[in-house]
């Protein structure tokens, strides 16, 4: 197992896609292990700190999004993005995250998306607002079910966070996601810089996507962590195979 780092890896070869990650939202939930370990794809178990691995809510604007280092792709390549996610780690250390879903307002993009990585996209509709004084997504789910899955969840921003802490650091420095396709657990990487981290209060959440992703009652605590980010500009690059030594030779 590699050490954590904040820092992300330089890309392997040349970006085959690149975006902007605005006005985020981080919802956290620690969780035990053992809970999500039956929901990760075949070849990474949960990633731990403390004992506890975490469950995220996670809400932002995707802009400028195109292929390779070209320019953004009209309509298509902006729009707003909630996802439910985990947190994972490979045989070979490699530490990512698993989207359990991921609710956009593009319908080409959620089939896309699937069609291309496996990654679980679901055609939502999405109402955001981003102000100084609140950052709030509205979410009600078309396609697949359950059919209008979703809720509200608002912050508002405060102070810039200087020293990221462990927990902080765990669930954003995340350079790359886990993702079954075709039968084979792909590792996608991506590249940015590192995250300009917010604190952040709290003011509604009701949500149904967390519950959806197969985790019922946990949004009716609050959560462990809660942070906003102005954002950041990230890249991708091409995946690779993820070995399982269970099965592999």
């Amino acid at each position: 197992m590699t050490d954590f780092v904040a820092e992300a890896p330089a890309l392997s070869g040349r970006p085959i896609m690149g975006q902007a990650w605005r006005s985020l939202v981080f919802l956290h939930w620690a969780v035990d292990p053992a809970v999500v370990a039956p929901l990760l794809p075949r070849g990474v178990v949960p990633d731990v700190l403390g004992g506890w691995t975490y469950v995220g809510l996670v809400g932002f604007w995707l802009q400028d999004g195109g292929l390779g280092r070209g320019p953004a792709v009209p309509w298509l390549g902006s729009f707003a993005e909630v996802n439910v996610r985990l947190y994972s780690i490979d045989a070979a250390g490699t530490r990512g995250v698993v989207f359990r879903s991921l609710e956009t307002t593009r319908l080409l993009v959620a089939l896309g998306a699937r069609a291309t990585f496996g990654t679980p996209y679901m055609w939502t509709r999405i109402r955001a607002v981003d102000r100084p004084e609140e950052v709030s997504y509205e979410t009600s789910r078309r396609l697949p079910g359950p059919r209008g899955a979703g809720g509200r969840f608002a912050v508002r921003p405060g102070a810039k966070i200087e020293r990221p802490s462990p927990v902080e650091h765990f669930i954003t420095a995340r350079f790359g996601l886990h993702t079954r396709w075709l039968g084979r657990t792909l590792y996608v990487p991506n590249h940015h810089t590192p995250w300009p981290l917010h604190t952040a209060e709290l003011l509604d959440l009701q949500d149904s996507l967390v519950a959806a992703a197969g985790f019922g009652g946990l949004t009716g605590r609050p959560p462990d962590s809660v942070l906003y980010s102005p954002g950041v500009r990230t890249e991708f690059a091409m995946p690779w195979v993820v070995r399982d030594p269970r099965v592999d030779p």
